[in-house]
């Protein structure tokens, strides 16, 4: 047996964190200055994105290692393997932070393994696969095959996004000024895309927010590799819009669980309100 952690970012909710023993590493998020303790405190989501809308500064930060530290020595020192499976790399630094806490404790517990698994995601385009390794783990599957099938899973996951506010993309470096002033004034909306590497991209923009939502659903007839695969759909306190790109994904075919989150505030408060992602397994990317 061998334990499955996280961090924040995979948008996991409480119910299934408990139901599959996940073991979930905090990421530091503030607003205006204040901390959010999401694990003592929970998630307000609709309040967390209306502080937004209202002006309030967000900012994130990675995990000390002694996070890490703190949370893998007891597994390790109690005689069990784990894996973290944690936020895209190209995003945070946290997996690589993860990587290096691991060697160090790999030679203080040299009987042991600790796998660091990059999804090169985040939200459920994280979580999915984190769900995905805990039901290999309770069916029995081996902790190498695991990493592996699991490794698998991230290659073929595909993660898209439009946002309802171009701005959001502006300060994190995404989008060019011109182009999200722009943009704003002629309700232009994009549809993003977390590449290969775990960097988002934009790929192409639509006029008006409907059509925006509708291409998810498209990009999800056109890409996705059994339609009765599990999808999840994440939301910037937009529930309404999340429920018509999901009946959208039902007229289209799809016949397997839709998972409906908010958007955790780690990755949530750099797209913004308003924004909507969509993540499933498709071809490799």
């Amino acid at each position: 047996m061998f334990q499955v952690f996280t961090d924040l970012a995979a948008n996991i909710p409480q119910d299934l964190v408990d139901k599959n023993r996940l073991g979930i590493i905090p990421i530091h998020c503030t607003v205006d200055g204040k901390l959010l303790d999401v694990a003592k405190d929970g998630f307000d989501g609709p309040a967390f994105y209306a502080a937004m809308r209202a002006g309030a500064k967000t900012s994130t930060s990675m995990p000390a290692p002694a996070t890490f530290l703190d949370a893998f020595r007891p597994v390790l020192g109690a005689g069990e393997d784990l894996i973290y499976i944690g936020m895209s790399s190209g995003i945070s630094g946290t997996v690589g932070l993860a990587r290096t806490v691991a060697a160090e404790l790999g030679e203080e517990f040299p009987g042991r393994k600790a796998a660091v698994i990059d999804t090169k995601g985040a939200s459920l385009g994280e979580g999915l696969p984190v769900l995905f390794a805990a039901k290999l783990r309770d069916e029995g599957v081996d902790f190498d095959e695991t990493v592996r099938r699991t490794q698998d899973k991230c290659d073929h996951m595909y993660q898209i996004f439009t946002v309802e506010d171009l701005e959001y993309l502006r300060r994190g470096g995404r989008l060019h000024s011109a182009v999200a002033v722009v943009g704003n004034m002629l309700n232009v909306k994009p549809i993003l895309y977390g590449d290969g590497d775990g960097h988002i991209v934009l790929r192409h923009m639509n006029v008006g927010r409907r059509r925006s939502l509708d291409t998810l659903a498209d990009k999800y007839r056109q890409f996705c590799a059994d339609m009765s695969g599990p999808v999840g759909l994440a939301h910037c306190d937009c529930a309404d819009d999340a429920q018509r790109v999901a009946d959208k994904l039902r007229q289209a075919g799809c016949t397997g669980e839709i998972l409906t989150v908010c958007y955790e505030p780690v990755t949530g408060s750099h797209v913004g309100p308003g924004t909507v992602a969509l993540f499933f397994y498709g071809p490799e990317r």
